[in-house]
């Protein structure tokens, strides 16, 4: 990903938090993650993100997801000896749709990205508006994108082991590579 591109994406994050009443730091936009997945198409399979804490019991986040743009789908696996990450999902704004194991939707409202369909394999929908949550067991698939509006989700998790996480996609880099391009 170009710095331009990082820079631009952290800048609408930036602002898609401040319109929905989030307030962060200079410090935290800053620092706000862009998260490419290796995949050179963000505006579709990407996501933004902020770390608020992530210590070895327990991590806060915010996601950040623009119009359609997804999350591919992953699970978090056992790491150490230790179960793998619980996560609970909470939109405080726009809609989003979340896909885990389960009994699949016949149809699903969330479009698969172009070209990526065999790496989308669960299909058990759930919606979340504002205010409502769901949680995440430890190794489940899952996959997540937002609605029309893009979307907003607090995340309240144990502890984050992001380069950890097992992609159903062999193509995705977790861990973001930024080119510079004098931006």
């Amino acid at each position: 990903m170009l710095r331009s591109e990082v820079k631009q994406a952290q800048r609408r994050a930036a602002e898609m938090l401040a319109g929905a009443g989030v307030v962060l730091t200079a410090e935290e936009a800053g620092r706000i993650e862009v998260a490419g997945f290796g995949l050179g198409r963000l505006e579709e399979q990407g996501l933004e993100l902020i770390t608020y804490v992530n210590t070895d019991r327990y991590c806060a986040k915010d996601l950040v997801l623009f119009p359609g743009q997804t999350c591919p789908e992953h699970l978090h696996p056992p790491v150490n000896g230790e179960p793998g990450k619980m996560e609970t999902f909470r939109c405080r704004y726009g809609s989003v749709y979340l896909y885990v194991e389960g009994e699949a939707a016949e149809t699903i409202q969330a479009a698969v990205p172009p070209g990526s369909r065999d790496h989308y394999t669960v299909f058990h929908e759930i919606v979340l508006q504002p205010g409502e949550q769901y949680t995440i067991p430890p190794g489940t698939k899952h996959w997540f994108q937002g609605g029309p509006e893009g979307a907003i989700v607090s995340e309240f998790s144990s502890t984050s082991r992001d380069e950890f996480d097992i992609f159903t996609d062999p193509g995705v880099v977790r861990l973001p590579v930024i080119v510079e391009d004098g931006a």
